[in-house]
């Protein structure tokens, strides 16, 4: 890479899981970083340090400049931005669980909304206006046509988790309009998986997690007895739900994409999907999963979750398109990616808290 510096980032949530990953790619791009992370969704040291970011700067040797902050201490987040020349934001912050947010809908609202706008209103009062902001699949709903074009209805959103992100996209549409100053892309994430190929940093769940793969390798390791299955009788092939897998790191790259085209171009505010453009069913997910790195992963099959859909895969050509961003990684390399992470670090970043860093 070369030693030329494209000006610095703040990244939100950066200590999480597509956070870490896109910091990696951000710091390997020539961009400089500022992370912040409350530690909601992430584990961290003892000395308010993260113990991924740290990991990320072994993988890079760079340096992440880190605070521990929560978006909904305004003050906070101004000092931040007070101490650093920052030219963009990369807006990860955010609770993420979709039952969660069903039984806890104010905690969400609160969080995910009042976040983003002490962020904006930081910003506006500083005269940056660049922003990625991580939206989700989700503000689709149950779709009516797939594969899934940004063109899509959005709103009828089947969770309050996917709410909050619909409610913030239509609140950076009003922004845009009222101030035309602001330059926003919107990536609609589907579905994150796999870890970087060092296995240094992956996905650590710090919740009661749902995710399907952390929970297929926690079965594969032995740490829980067996992968249940929610619904086989979607209308779908082998009649489990559909999903567009796409790798972390992938994702990461799309980050780097975004902010390559907001530094070039003003687009106001433009929606992005982020996904391979194939539907791989929970299924397929696992016997992929088996083959690829040999284990046996037990499952049962129970009624279907609330708020779940059957389908969801994206047409992701506008982003090839426009971003010059394409998913390159596989299935098989998503999984073998995350099996990696997660035999290196089998109880996740947790052993770093008891005894310093090794």
């Amino acid at each position: 890479m070369t030693g030329e510096q494209k000006g610095t980032v703040l990244v939100t949530g950066g200590a999480g899981y597509i956070g870490s990953h896109t910091v990696v790619s951000l710091l390997e791009a020539g961009y400089g970083v500022v992370a912040l992370d409350n530690f909601t969704n992430s584990v961290n040291s003892s000395k308010n340090e993260s113990v991924a970011l740290k990991r990320v700067e072994e993988i890079t040797g760079k340096k992440v400049h880190f605070y521990r902050c929560d978006l909904l201490d305004k003050d906070a987040v101004e000092r931040i931005f007070k101490a650093h020349r920052i030219d963009s934001v990369i807006h990860f912050a955010a609770l993420k669980a979709v039952g969660e947010s069903m039984s806890n809908p104010l905690l969400y609202y609160k969080n995910n909304m009042i976040g983003m706008i002490n962020l904006l209103e930081v910003m506006d009062s500083l005269g940056i206006y660049k922003m990625v902001f991580s939206s989700s699949c989700t503000v689709y709903g149950e779709p009516e046509r797939l594969p899934i074009t940004e063109e899509n209805p959005t709103g009828n959103v089947t969770n309050v988790y996917g709410r909050t992100k619909y409610f913030i996209e239509e609140m950076l549409k009003d922004a845009v309009r009222a101030d035309p100053k602001w330059n926003i892309i919107a990536l609609r994430y589907f579905n994150p998986v796999g870890a970087h190929k060092s296995g240094r940093i992956g996905e650590d769940p710090t919740k009661q997690f749902t995710n399907l793969m952390p929970y297929i390798s926690q079965v594969a390791i032995g740490k829980k007895d067996v992968l249940t299955i929610f619904g086989n009788d979607y209308d779908t092939p082998d009649g489990t739900g559909v999903r567009d897998y796409v790798h972390v790191m992938d994702l990461a790259s799309g980050h780097v994409a975004a902010l390559n085209k907001l530094d070039k171009e003003h687009l106001g505010l433009k929606m992005y999907n982020l996904g391979t453009g194939k539907g791989i069913s929970v299924m397929e997910l696992i016997q992929t999963f088996e083959r690829v790195n040999k284990v046996k992963i037990p499952y049962v099959i129970q009624e279907r979750r609330a708020g779940d859909i059957s389908s969801m895969y994206a047409n992701a050509t506008l982003a090839e398109r426009e971003l010059g961003w394409k998913a390159v990684h596989s299935v098989d390399e998503m999984c073998e990616d995350f099996w990696r992470w997660q035999t290196m670090n089998p109880n996740g970043y947790k052993t770093d808290q008891a005894n310093g860093h090794h």
